[in-house]
């Protein structure tokens, strides 16, 4: 699964031992760009992925690739979303992908200049025209106040 976000902060790191040798587990939280922002936070696990959200600056838009898994314990379910890749996100540059895939996006709509993108947008205007459906039109047998 992915999803893109502006990085918010880093969670505390925790380390350890076992068997296998040492093990570093870290943190990040996102914040998501729709109507209704949502802050989401992930788990990394061993140090070379840790050190990727390390020094990473406030405000990065980036895309989160994460597998999400739940566990049961005493009755109670606990899940983690591990991330197992980050990559930078810049809306200006990747064209009209992103537009697809997270149409939410209001900041970026207004900063793309490619011709190709701006027909994307508008393609749903026509689909609106065809009148398969009007919410519109008045019902017969319809005597509900609202």
């Amino acid at each position: 699964m992915e999803i893109i976000g502006k990085f918010l902060k880093t969670l505390p790191e925790q380390t350890g031992e076992s068997q296998r040798g040492p093990w570093v587990r870290g943190g990040f939280v996102i914040e998501t760009e729709e109507q209704f922002p949502k802050q989401v936070a992930f788990s990394l696990w061993g140090e070379d992925k840790v050190a990727i959200v390390r020094n990473m600056p406030q405000g990065t838009q980036i895309k989160v690739f994460f597998s999400p898994e739940s566990r049961e314990y005493l009755d109670k379910w606990y899940t983690d979303l591990r991330c197992f890749r980050i990559d930078t996100f810049n809306p200006i540059t990747t064209g009209a992908a992103p537009m697809q895939q997270a149409p939410n996006f209001s900041a970026s709509n207004t900063q793309y200049s490619n011709p190709s993108t701006q027909t994307a947008q508008q393609s749903p205007a026509p689909a609106e025209s065809y009148g398969s459906f009007n919410a519109q039109e008045p019902q017969e047998d319809d005597d509900l106040p609202f």
